[in-house]
């Protein structure tokens, strides 16, 4: 994997790169769309990649590895190849997952031994066979197993949390060192910075994170409940320690505002349900505001949903068509919302990056952070 800044933002840490895969290009700032199981919930493959244009999916490792199982992953030839996407993917280390099954997980030195949300059977996650399980899997980027802590958490938790984080990261270079992608493509090992809301903390990890000099670094352990205002605070500092010659990754962020606030502190990958979870739920993001596309003011509303249009279903129908699918509870409004949400975002990441090329980052991101939060 290679990396490239372009251009930067001379009135803040934003920066326009280009991350080059042995399966394509992704051009940064970039939004990715999260595939969990394979597939990015309510989106053909078609639309995401001929309409909305993304770039690079992500794929959940616990998830794939539980269903449908790495044998059939592997006989299919590895994702790219079982979900027809040609495209770069990137796989999440299973961390955050194990995190949210806090009530049927055990954490040990070792690893996480855990029970399946599925059927109740048993399983252990290691640094090493969650490196397997990658390599398996095929993903383009894959991450460093991590323990993700919650918030609020205690200092002395969030330490030892740290701590181990930091020794399985060891474990995963020195199994990613010795194994190579069974589909004769290279793969990238982002390590994750941890620490929680601590300044101490974080500031130790960043720099044993950057001791590894990976083509990558993401940041975890964020967007788990703190203050926004925390987590640009954790972002900013860890972000001047990261190299800047390298892409930087926050995990699991979010809104738009979040995003452009985060891309202004030097981040350049994000991934996120919101635009498609709450896109089945009837919210939309649109560059004037927030809609809550099942409320009653929307009945009578014959206009497209984004005056922008930045999609085919912004153009073919308009808000009081989808209120009604939504009203009637059809899995076509789950669709559109979905792709919609979708293509906003990734207009919003292609956009800041035009910004930031132009000189003109800061002012257009100021303004935009005004409509976006509004509600409708």
């Amino acid at each position: 994997m290679h990396f490239s800044v372009e251009h930067a933002d001379t009135k803040s840490n934003a920066r326009a790169g280009l991350i080059t895969t042995d399966h394509g290009m992704v051009e940064t700032p970039m939004f990715i769309p999260v595939g969990t199981a394979g597939t990015v919930k309510a989106i053909h493959t078609r639309d995401l990649a001929e309409d909305i244009k993304a770039q690079i999916i992500l794929g959940n490792t616990y998830h794939l590895y539980l269903r449908p199982g790495l044998n059939i992953i592997k006989s299919a030839g590895g994702l790219h190849k079982f979900i027809n996407w040609g495209k770069p993917i990137l796989t999440d280390s299973g961390g955050y997952q194990v995190y949210s099954l806090t009530s049927i997980r055990k954490l040990t030195e070792k690893g996480v031994n855990f029970q399946s949300h599925i059927d109740g059977s048993q399983h252990m996650f290691s640094p090493e066979k969650v490196i397997d399980i990658q390599r398996a899997i095929g993903a383009d980027i894959i991450m460093a197993f991590d323990e993700c802590t919650p918030y609020p958490c205690e200092r002395d938790y969030a330490k030892k949390s740290m701590d181990i984080t930091h020794r399985w990261l060891n474990r995963c270079f020195e199994r990613f060192n010795k194994t190579s992608c069974p589909y004769n493509y290279s793969q990238s090992l982002f390590p994750i910075v941890q620490g929680s809301v601590y300044k101490d903390l974080r500031i130790i990890s960043a720099e044993e994170i950057s001791k590894h000099k990976a083509e990558g670094n993401a940041i975890g352990g964020l967007s788990v409940g703190e203050p926004h205002e925390i987590m640009y605070e954790m972002t900013d500092l860890v972000c001047h320690i990261l190299p800047k010659d390298k892409p930087r990754y926050l995990m699991g962020v979010g809104t738009p505002v979040n995003i452009l606030e985060n891309i202004a502190l030097g981040i350049d990958l994000f991934d996120c349900v919101i635009p498609t979870r709450n896109g089945r739920n009837g919210m939309l993001y649109t560059t004037r505001g927030i809609i809550n596309m099942k409320n009653e003011k929307w009945k009578n509303d014959f206009s497209p949903i984004d005056e922008e249009g930045f999609s085919f279903v912004d153009k073919q129908y308009n808000k009081a068509y989808l209120r009604h699918l939504f009203t009637s509870s059809e899995m076509l409004a789950a669709m559109i919302a979905s792709t919609h949400n979708l293509n906003f975002y990734l207009w919003l990441a292609g956009e800041a990056r035009r910004q930031i090329k132009k000189g003109s980052f800061s002012s257009w991101k100021d303004k935009m952070i005004r409509q976006l939060g509004r509600r409708l």
